[in-house]
């Protein structure tokens, strides 16, 4: 039985895997073991029971089941990304339910490596996590036609996309701030090609608020360099050089460094709090100190929906190119103050 091999390769109980593999509750593992158990899993081709069920039951070749390819076309580590490592784990989720195998996780420093196009020609489709370049998108969709991409920002690629648009997502995290009197408001993160910049900058625009560059802190959007980017900015404050009531950063993984920065300056920083405000609501923005505000980011809906467009895909059920876009809304927490 797998779910018995599953338990014996990661060692722990057959009803902790189950638990975990068919989601029924979030905290009956911790992560480490959540990893090993999916990853067990990913390794011996797991399916659930009832597909196993399904398939034997079909006479027909097309039955088998689907293998599809992931590539992480932004990241070069899962643990190091907490907001795609949730949504891939989403895609594990519903792949499970839908009866479909993962067949391989391309890294994007690997997407080009000698057994790259191998591996995408050999699966059923393929499903891209995270903003893609076309020289990328180019090489994959000549390797399957089978594509369907998840990103934050509308690509407009010539393939399936399910998207929550990153600008209108930044637009709402500013609107919240300027409601509570914020108009001084630092942004930590990705400048560049990145449409959550762009909706911190266009707020700014429609409010009358000067473009202050000396609040806007280019980072990759890790905790390590959003806390460079912190410190700079605190070291201005209190230097009397510039100033600033809230921090919007780009993604919760950055915003949660500027919350320990700030529990760690606060005596510094005196009575009034610096509000701050991301985008992503990964679990840990629950655990926070304070609670993390942050714009709510659909991935459960999102993988559903991209899996859903492959298979259908696959199956011929549709030609034309579908692009399926997700609301966002705001998580209010308690890491944003009205200005005094």
């Amino acid at each position: 039985m797998s779910l018995k091999k599953i338990a014996s390769m990661v060692g722990t109980s057959v009803s902790t895997v189950s638990r975990v593999l068919n989601q029924t509750s979030s905290t009956c593992a911790s992560k480490e073991l959540q990893n090993k158990i999916w990853a067990a899993a990913r390794e011996i081709g797991y399916q659930p029971n009832e597909a196993a069920r399904s398939l034997k039951r079909s006479q027909c070749p097309q039955a088998a089941a689907p293998h599809i390819s992931i590539v992480l076309a932004r990241i070069t580590a899962l643990e190091q990304e907490p907001f795609f490592a949730e949504l891939f784990r989403s895609l594990e989720v519903e792949l499970l339910k839908q009866g479909a195998t993962i067949d391989h996780v391309i890294y994007a420093e690997e997407s080009f490596s000698p057994n790259f196009s191998q591996n995408l020609s050999s699966s059923s489709g393929v499903i891209i996590l995270g903003r893609c370049s076309h020289t990328l998108l180019t090489h994959i969709t000549s390797q399957n036609r089978n594509v369907v991409g998840i990103w934050r920002n509308p690509m407009k690629f010539n393939v399936d996309e399910v998207v929550c648009d990153g600008k209108k997502a930044a637009e709402l995290a500013m609107q919240h701030l300027f409601s509570l009197g914020h108009q001084r408001i630092a942004y930590i993160g990705d400048c560049s090609f990145e449409s959550r910049y762009v909706g911190y900058c266009n707020m700014l625009i429609r409010n009358d608020i000067p473009m202050d560059y000396d609040l806007i802190k280019q980072t990759n959007q890790t905790r390590d360099e959003a806390g460079t980017a912190l410190c700079e900015l605190l070291e201005a404050k209190l230097s009397h050089k510039t100033d600033f009531t809230a921090v919007f950063c780009a993604n919760d993984n950055t915003a949660i460094r500027v919350l320990e920065l700030l529990q760690e300056r606060k005596k510094e920083l005196g009575k009034t709090p610096i509000s701050v405000i991301s985008i992503d609501d990964i679990e840990e923005a629950q655990n926070t100190r304070p609670y993390l505000t942050t714009i709510h980011i659909p991935r459960n809906e999102m993988a559903h929906m991209a899996v859903q467009l492959l298979l259908d895909r696959i199956a011929r059920g549709h030609e034309e190119i579908v692009r399926i876009e997700f609301p966002c809304r705001i998580m209010q927490r308690s890491s944003c103050f009205p200005v005094s």
